[in-house]
């Protein structure tokens, strides 16, 4: 029987999980344990019949009666739910392609890693579970893939979103080279556009005129004649030789270097700034980015990345929730608070999004650590509960309830992907190519992050509590969501705790 699995972690805890169980369930076995719920049938049910008076006919056939039915219900638990009958190795574990073919993505499959088909045991172990949980197992797994699939694929933008803005420029010299080219370069000749007041004409009021004029890489500089083509590093640069004619007046040094004009510095190939940026940016970060973005050009792309790299600016076009913010013709009071919780919800937003992208990591590792527990807790519980078959199914139904935890995480990445898909993608009234998807600055859009962001962990646990609907008391089934994340989400907000202190 083949057990499917959906993250390596889980592959390798349910093994371990299953090893534990059969150690607690064979110290019951060998120690007679398993006999006393049978004892607490028999003392139980005589209390109860005797407690009901003497008036009720013939007590000692009711209660042999109901011990009967109850001591068979007993034998038919501790068959299903408690004697390991299915053998669970590493040979029957499976890890569920399913969702990657659907979505044509590439996971490793665990004979490319370090469980190979020789590797079918943990510390020399193997281990079996009960038919009962076998089924169970594959119940869940089924309907949690069959949900899963009813899901569309589509780019995980907010992965993308994440992974932009946790590239850096690791290189110092780069990052002082940026600087520089800031000071001789980007000032000069944006000072003497404002200076010269030209005829721009209806480009004056174009608001894309005005966010090109904001970074380095102005396609006005670099493109009109009296800018980038003039002004040039003040300092040689070993990447372009010293040219007689170009550097004509400027002092030759020792290691060759020359003085390349603003705009050899930036668009040169392969040695400009550009390109050097560009580099920083990991190629499957890339390749994801000009996958999805197919209405702008291989050039458009890379310079907003790039852009985003050396200096992110604000792309957002405007208001798209309807929300039940502020008041209608508002005051100026309303506005104030608004500014205020805006300035608050970005500032909340440099220490959130880092956790958050944490949580998001660490969410299917505690999820596998649960499953583990789960397992782990099963012949005890049988034991406390007395083989009570009400306590079987309440313990199948939370099973059930973990496994299936997998689709709500699935449907909220889907959820908050369509999100920014719909709002900012191509053909979207709102269009907006800035790489963080232009979520970080209009107050709606970045209260948005903190409740997608929420969703991960609140769709799971409402999931938990509607089962109540039903009468399934799961407790607090899935607390361990919250408590095992808090930790790193304390952690990857960290950091930016700390330059919010020196800011």
């Amino acid at each position: 029987m083949t057990l499917y699995t959906n993250d390596y972690l889980e592959y390798y805890l349910t093994l371990a999980g299953w090893i534990i169980n059969n150690g607690i369930w064979s110290m019951i076995s060998d120690t007679g344990l398993f006999a006393l719920p049978f004892c607490i049938i028999v003392i139980k049910e005589w209390l109860k019949v005797r407690g009901e008076g003497a008036d009720e006919g013939n007590k000692g056939v009711l209660s042999l009666a109901r011990i009967e039915t109850n001591i068979y219900v007993g034998y038919v638990v501790v068959a299903l739910c408690g004697v390991p009958a299915v053998n669970v190795s590493f040979d029957t574990l499976a890890f569920d392609q399913s969702r990657s073919q659907q979505c044509q993505y590439n996971l490793p499959k665990p004979a490319d890693t370090g469980w190979n088909t020789t590797f079918s045991t943990l510390a020399g172990k193997s281990a079996e579970m009960p038919m009962w949980w076998a089924f169970m197992h594959a119940l869940s797994k089924g309907l949690t893939s069959g949900a899963v699939a009813a899901i569309p694929c589509g780019t995980d933008l907010r992965q993308m979103r994440m992974e932009v803005d946790n590239t850096k420029i690791n290189n110092p010299l780069l990052a002082q080279e940026i600087g520089d080219f800031t000071h001789d370069c980007y000032g000069p000749s944006r000072a003497r556009l404002f200076m010269r007041q030209p005829d721009l004409g209806t480009k004056a009021n174009d608001p894309k005129f005005l966010e090109d004029l904001s970074w380095i890489g102005s396609h006005f500089l670099l493109n009109t004649s009296g800018y980038y083509d003039t002004d040039y590093s003040k300092t040689p640069r070993s990447s372009w030789p010293y040219s007689a004619t170009r550097d004509v007046g400027l002092p030759q040094v020792s290691g060759g270097g020359g003085y390349p004009t603003c705009k050899q510095w930036w668009f040169d190939s392969g040695v400009g700034l550009r390109d050097r940026i560009k580099d920083q940016v990991s190629p499957d970060l890339m390749t994801k980015m000009l996958g999805w973005a197919k209405w702008m050009s291989q050039d458009e792309v890379t310079d907003s990345l790039v852009r985003q790299l050396v200096s992110p600016s604000n792309q957002v076009k405007g208001d798209v929730y309807t929300d039940y913010g502020g008041q209608i013709n508002g005051t100026v009071w309303n506005g104030a608070a608004r500014a205020a919780g805006t300035f608050g919800v970005a500032l909340g937003s440099m220490a959130y999004f880092p956790a958050m992208d944490m949580v998001r990591q660490a969410l299917p590792m505690v999820m596998a650590f649960l499953k583990m527990a789960m397992v782990i807790c099963i012949p005890l519980v049988l034991i406390v509960g007395a083989y009570q078959l009400k306590v079987a199914m309440t313990m199948s139904v939370v099973f059930f309830a973990l496994i299936f935890v997998d689709f709500w995480f699935q449907l909220a990445r889907w959820v908050d992907t369509t999100i920014l898909d719909a709002l900012y993608g191509a053909g979207s009234p709102h269009l907006s190519f800035d790489p963080v998807m232009g979520l970080n600055t209009a107050t709606q859009d970045a209260i948005l992050n903190f409740v997608m962001g929420s969703m991960f962990i609140i769709l799971p646990v409402f999931w938990i509590g509607a089962l109540g609907w039903a009468g399934v008391s799961a407790g607090n089934a899935l607390e361990g969501l919250s408590s095992g994340t808090k930790d790193v989400k304390q952690a990857g907000s960290q950091g930016s705790k700390e330059l919010r202190n020196v800011l």
